[in-house]
Parts: structure tokens; sequence; C-alpha cells
């Protein structure tokens, strides 16, 4: 195997695949980065069993060959050579050594056998669609904060993608939740898209994709099967296996009788939820709201920190109402409503309380209160 290619697109393609490598594992080929030189392009294969990433970019290659070597260990020495170089790739069969060159800097990477690196990206898809990177991310970034971390209910750490039907039409529906707060955003149905089994996406599968569509302003290829999900961002190829277990009905804990409804800049909300819950506990982080007929007071009290209170205008007609939130999945909430205005409807203290933006109908939250 011999090759050249420009540092920038070796350390870009490097950049995307190994950060699934993880940096321990018992495993000694998993912390490898796979290399495959064929005409004209070199391909990177990275792994940790549960996800794999693969990209082509071009190279000057004049023997095709392949092998692994330490993933983390290449990208620092690559992040490390001069802007602009080329970088001459090699491998020496025979001492079992790559060795890279670079100007007068010369370095010999210890390998491990390309046919012993394992392949989770083989199999039959049964369903394929494209969607643009702007809605995919928008369908992530609206959701990915409320995914769950704890691990005894493993299903809830992803995000539900699955179709929807609602009174717009056929919908392609994102849902995450971790029992304290859900997000639910939508969009048409792709072409293509009908008939998906219902799949949860991986947390860590969703934090890498999120970061490979930032690069991106190409179509994504998107192909399901019942275990695994693969996604195609322009020379980028991420597969990912799925979660094992069945979604909870979700619907059943969105309210549909909440009565009272609140309306409220989101700024000022925000910032005022900002400013009270700087007094709050850490541990609590309780914020009581006090609404009544055009006016909400925000208060915490906080026995070893003291007492804040801010009042804001608000437009509300119904019963006065007491309510306490944690003052972070506010926040969450509040800071995903891309409109000027978020509107709460609530039925009682103990009950969820729904946010959403006026504007925007593909997209809800609910929240559960808190006692304060």
């Amino acid at each position: 195997m011999r090759l050249v290619i420009e540092r920038g697109e070796l350390l870009r393609a490097l950049g995307h695949v190994t950060s699934v490598v993880e940096r321990r594992t018992t495993i000694p080929i998993l912390s490898n980065v796979l290399l495959k030189a064929r005409e004209g392009a070199l391909e990177f294969k990275a792994t940790d069993l549960e996800r794999e990433v693969i990209e082509s970019v071009g190279a000057d290659v004049q023997q095709p060959g392949a092998v692994t070597v330490p993933a983390h260990m290449l990208h620092d020495i690559v992040r490390k050579l001069p802007d602009g170089s080329q970088v001459d790739i090699r491998r020496d069969a025979e001492k079992e050594r790559l060795t890279l060159t670079a100007g007068q800097a010369r370095f010999a990477l210890q390998t491990l056998p390309a046919e012993d690196f394992p392949d989770i990206g083989v199999g039959e898809m049964g369903q394929e669609f494209e969607l643009s990177a702007q809605d995919l991310k928008r369908l992530i970034d609206k959701t990915r904060f409320a995914i769950s971390t704890e691990e005894t209910r493993y299903y809830l750490n992803g995000i539900y993608f699955h179709t929807a039907q609602s009174a717009e039409g056929a919908r392609l529906r994102a849902v995450a939740t971790d029992g304290h707060r859900l997000a639910q955003v939508e969009l048409p149905l792709p072409a293509g898209a009908e008939g998906m089994p219902g799949v949860i996406i991986p947390r860590k599968t969703v934090h890498e994709l999120n970061r490979l569509i930032e690069d991106s302003a190409a179509a994504v290829k998107v192909a399901v099967s019942p275990a695994k999900v693969r996604f195609e961002i322009g020379t980028v190829t991420l597969t990912s296996k799925l979660i094992d277990g069945t979604f909870p009905d979700y619907g059943r804990v969105i309210p549909q009788a909440n009565d009272k409804e609140m309306t409220v800049s989101n700024a000022e909300f925000m910032g005022a939820v900002d400013r009270v819950s700087t007094i709050a506990s850490e541990r609590g982080r309780a914020v009581k709201l006090n609404i009544k007929p055009d006016k909400l007071v925000l208060s915490v009290n906080n026995p070893e920190g003291g007492s804040a209170t801010e009042e804001i205008g608000v437009e509300y007609t119904a019963q006065p109402l007491e309510i306490g939130f944690n003052a972070k999945y506010l926040l969450d909430i509040a800071g995903q409503l891309e409109g000027e205005r978020a509107t709460f409807k609530l039925a009682d203290p103990g009950s969820p309380t729904m946010v959403n933006d006026p504007g925007d109908a593909s997209a809800l939250y609910v929240l559960m209160p808190m006692r304060v």
C-alpha cells in the first residue's frame, strides 16, 4: 500500500471517523481505524461495535492495499503536521508498520491486519428515503435535550423516530422523553418512508449524527431496518445499531384537556427564569410560577441561599394558579421555541403542562411540575 494525500483532507476525514473510537477498549483492533486504498481514493472506517463511520476522500494511490492503525494517534500526528503539506503513506508489510512522511517528519505506526476489522454495516436495509440535512438537524436539535440518561430505562436513551398521522396528514415524528419532560417534533413524511418501523436511535448515535450534519448542506439518505439505521451524509456513511426495546405510549402523557392558557414573551420569560434561579439550590432548582390575570410572578426560596422574585406581564384570563417547575427544564424547553411568544397550557399544580410556540404547530413540549 502506498499513496500521497493532502494533510487537510486527511485531517477532515479522520476527524469524522475517530470520534466513534473509544479511547479505552479491551479489544485492541477497536482502537484502530481501517485505511483502505484503492484507485484514486482512500477509505476510512472506524467502529465501536454499536456505530460505524465510513468516509472516502481523494488520494494519489500508487499501490492499493488495506491496514489498520491506532486511530487517535494517527489523528494527533496529522493534526500537528504543517498546513498544506503532502503526506506520503506507505505500508511495510514485513515489519508490520505504516510509515507517514511529511516534509522532514517521519512516523512509523504499529498495524493490525485489515481482515480482522469488524464490519457492522452489512445486511439488507428495508426502508430508504431522503431528508434535507436541515430537516434532520431540526428533528434532532429540538428533541435531544429530553433524551434520558438513566440506564435502567434503556428504551428512553434515544430518540424515537416513527410515522404518525395528524390533522395535516402523514408525518415523520421524533420524540424523546426522560420522564420529567417530553419533546415532540414532526415534519411531512418523506417519499419512501411510508410503513417505516418505529426505531429508537441511541443517544451516542444522535450526537454523532448531529456533528456530521454540521458540515453538510447535502440531502441525507436514510435507510432503516428493524435492527439498524444508516445515514449517508455527503461522503460519510454512519451505520448504527438501534435500541432493542419498546418506546412507551407517549401519547398518554400529552395533556388534552388543559384549559388554562398563558401566553408570554419567550425572551422575557427566559430572562426572568434565569435570573431568579440563580438563588435556587443545585439539587432542587425549583422555581414557582404564581399566575394571575395579566401577571406572572416567578419566585425562588432557598433556605440556604436566600430568595428572589420577578414579575412579568402575560396574557392570562383563567383562575389564578401556583405551579412549580425545574428551572433548567423550563429553560431547555423555552430555548427550543423559535417564535417570540410561548404558550403554556395548564390544568392544576400536579398535572403535566404543555408548552409550544403559537406560530409553530410542528413542535410541542410537555413538562411535569415539581412541588414547591
